[in-house]
């Protein structure tokens, strides 16, 4: 096993991507941020590839161990085809020694052998910030109950979007009760700008939003599903996601995928009723 550290995102792309592209769904934000990163039409914040850990590890049969870090994020793994193989897991934390790592988000076997390893290197613990399950959907089940239309955002959603938003990312963080008050106007209507995100109306009233994130190739990822707490219940987060996720499909994408918190059942649930399947079980830990 040989351990190789990347400078140039370019070269790491072209050495991650085919690889990447075996579990399309599960490697959305491994293959998002290289994508980004090899355009580098973005560089603000985390965008910026001069400031990332790229690494790989490999042998005589080809790249073993795909790792990427953007600060201040986890690092994120893929063993190729969930293969984990322990040789070149040692070989990246061998490879990594001089790092300091916040946590690691992937896989869940892959996540805790990564986690248990590298802690008891450095003397560290962990504990599990998120249990996230990962699906993907090809056809939308016909029985969902529709309601209302979606549409994007406008500038004429901005007297409640930033909320929805602000609310959407704090209920997004384990244990968190309170949601951040809405500060720069601007950053909003940068997200409104994307032509990525949707609001469902019923009567002309916004009840429920969700949006699209990374266009791959093939798949499309589902996110900002939020519904204001007076409106729950009544299948409307359902009838959202089911049809942006019908959007996504016409468009030419071949599947949809999102991810869930596992802690969530209602979510899991409404998910798998419009006809999403689990691909597979992520965990993000933390080290400490």
């Amino acid at each position: 096993m040989k351990f190789k550290l990347y400078i140039d995102v370019h070269e790491f792309y072209n050495d991650t991507y085919n690889v990447l592209m075996q579990d399309e769904a599960q490697n959305m934000v491994l293959l998002g941020n290289i994508i980004i990163g090899n355009e580098g039409k973005d560089k603000t914040d985390w965008r910026d590839p001069a400031n990332w850990l790229m690494a790989t590890v490999y042998d005589e049969n080809g790249i073993q161990v795909t790792a990427l870090m953007t600060p201040p994020h986890n690092i994120t793994l893929y063993a190729t085809d969930n293969i984990i193989n322990q040789q070149a897991i040692n070989c990246l934390l061998d490879g990594l020694t001089e790092y300091n790592i916040p946590g690691v988000t992937t896989e869940k076997i892959l996540a805790e052998l990564f986690a248990k390893e590298y802690t008891t290197r450095k003397g560290l613990t962990f504990k599990t910030m998120m249990s996230q399950r990962i699906y993907e959907v090809t056809t939308i089940n016909p029985d969902v109950k529709q309601f209302g239309n979606v549409r994007l955002f406008e500038e004429k959603d901005m007297y409640f979007f930033p909320y929805w938003f602000e609310a959407f990312n704090a209920a997004g963080i384990y244990g968190n009760t309170k949601m951040s008050i809405p500060q720069d106007v601007e950053s909003y209507r940068y997200r409104l700008s994307s032509k990525k995100l949707f609001v469902l109306e019923i009567d002309g009233k916004p009840v429920s939003m969700a949006g699209f994130t990374r266009e791959m190739q093939t798949a499309i990822g589902v996110a900002y599903v939020y519904t204001p707490p007076y409106y729950r219940g009544k299948g409307y987060a359902s009838s959202c996601v089911a049809q942006i996720s019908q959007i996504a499909l016409d468009k030419g994408f071949k599947k949809c995928v999102l991810y869930t918190d596992l802690l969530n059942p209602t979510s899991n649930s409404i998910y798998q009723k419009i006809g999403y399947n689990a691909i597979c079980d992520s965990r993000m830990l933390k080290f400490e």
